[in-house]
């Protein structure tokens, strides 16, 4: 591993200490109790972008029960491909990714229109800038969310009646847009707490866990609706493979070995395989650094940081990390392969990954690549003779060809026939999905 990678390493080693996560915490709380100040949340929602719709549909019940000041700031979308590569597949991805979300949690979803209200787009952002700063302020920019990713123009154009078109709504956003970059992120559909930062309504629990420890929550007030959206995401799978998942097509995860979120995929998708009878072909790609991408400081430390949490949250040891980008991931993927050819990629899988993320051991040395393959069972001579082979090039463009061909742009992405998701928080929708394609009206699953 360079000097550099090692620099790195123990940066990221330090974001990710649950240790550094509570002393931040620590210091956090004692300067608001100095300066005494509120519990102040910061929510940054873009008008385009259904994420954030569906976060603002839970805003009004995490105001009412907990003891926070809520602020609102509306953001555009930031263009930066660093930051968001492939923005017209995220566009098309995030649509498909959240109609699924809210038919799920229950929350309406373009069911007045087949679109949002774009027409409207420019006008309704000038009309809120007009009550930005105001106390209605996040009243009126829920209620106009709302109504655009509902689909309700009609309603939409009533809320415009008599409004000007100005030109203020470029101002509101620049500045919202600098006001995020200055706290440290990069994404709409955040909420930001003392340091920390939550995307979605996936993470809103870390928050609401959070405002628990801290006795903020407002005994009085229900918490039935927040709670809820735990609940929905849950994993359930069959107690054994119904007859019915015989027809269905192969299980494709596109894995990176560069990629936390790959890592922390793996258990989850090698049990929903199993629980269905399913076959599982894993295709492994290039990181995206390695594909002539850049990934920034600020994306960098709330991935980090994020996957720390959800590893905490699996019970998946991860924290103690070794960089393999470059050779490390080469070396990976070569040996992959010819696990593939001896049946033993999943051991080889857990086990790198497990090296990489927990244990920090280097796999582009022969050292570490030995401890890793030792434990899966392979002969070291053929690992050497792998690694020297180019062969899995050609087979690893193949993969991103494909991955992309189905809409996706990144890993892990999970692919059954036509059916895709992305990310390794989508695991309960695809067994939801499985479960429904095996539902033969002759009984339950579980």
């Amino acid at each position: 591993m360079s000097v550099r990678n090692k620099l790195r390493s123990k940066l990221v080693n330090l974001l990710a200490s649950e240790k550094t996560q509570t002393l931040q915490r620590s210091l956090a709380e004692s300067g608001r109790k100095l300066g005494r100040r509120a519990h102040i949340v910061s929510v940054f929602l873009e008008l385009d972008d259904p994420y954030s719709y569906l976060l603002a549909h839970y805003l009004p019940d995490l105001a009412a029960a907990y003891d926070i000041e809520l602020r609102y700031y509306l953001t555009q979308s930031c263009t930066d491909t660093a930051y968001r590569p492939f923005p017209e597949m995220l566009a098309v991805y995030a649509d498909q990714d959240c109609a699924r979300l809210a038919a799920e949690l229950g929350v309406p979803f373009l069911d007045k229109g087949v679109a949002p209200a774009v027409e409207h787009r420019r006008a309704l952002i000038d009309s809120l800038a007009a009550s930005s700063g105001t106390p209605d302020f996040g009243s009126e920019l829920l209620a106009a969310i709302t109504s655009y990713w509902r689909g309700d123009s009609e309603g939409v154009a009533r809320r415009l009646t008599g409004a000007g078109i100005t030109g203020a709504g470029d101002a509101m956003l620049a500045a919202n847009q600098e006001r995020l970059q200055e706290l440290g992120h990069y994404n709409s559909a955040t909420l930001y707490y003392a340091g920390e930062w939550y995307w979605g309504v996936d993470r809103l629990h870390y928050l609401l866990e959070r405002l628990d420890a801290l006795g903020a929550r407002n005994e009085s007030a229900s918490i039935a609706r927040l709670a809820s959206i735990r609940q929905v995401m849950q994993t359930t799978l069959p107690v054994a493979p119904p007859g019915a998942a015989r027809d269905l097509p192969p299980l494709e995860l596109f894995y990176s070995f560069r990629s936390p979120y790959s890592y922390l995929c793996l258990q989850r998708v090698f049990a929903i395989a199993d629980a269905f009878k399913l076959q599982l072909v894993v295709r492994p790609v290039l990181p995206m650094v390695m594909r002539g991408m850049q990934v920034p400081q600020r994306k960098l430390t709330y991935i980090v940081k994020d996957t720390s949490r959800e590893a905490r949250r699996l019970h998946i040891p991860y924290g103690h990390f070794a960089d393999p980008v470059g050779i490390g991931v080469e070396r990976c993927l070569a040996v992959f392969f010819y696990a593939q050819g001896e049946r033993r990629e999943r051991d080889f899988l857990l086990h790198a990954g497990e090296a990489t993320w927990s244990r920090a051991i280097d796999v582009a040395t022969d050292k570490g690549m030995r401890k890793v393959t030792g434990r899966c069972g392979l002969f070291w001579p053929d690992v050497l003779a792998a690694m020297q082979g180019e062969s899995w090039r050609q087979k690893v463009e193949d993969n991103r060809e494909s991955m992309f061909d189905s809409g996706s742009w990144g890993v892990p992405t999970i692919r059954l026939g036509d059916y895709v998701v992305w990310g390794q928080d989508r695991d309960w929708l695809l067994a939801r999905h499985i479960e429904e394609l095996c539902d033969t009206g002759e009984g339950i699953l579980i």
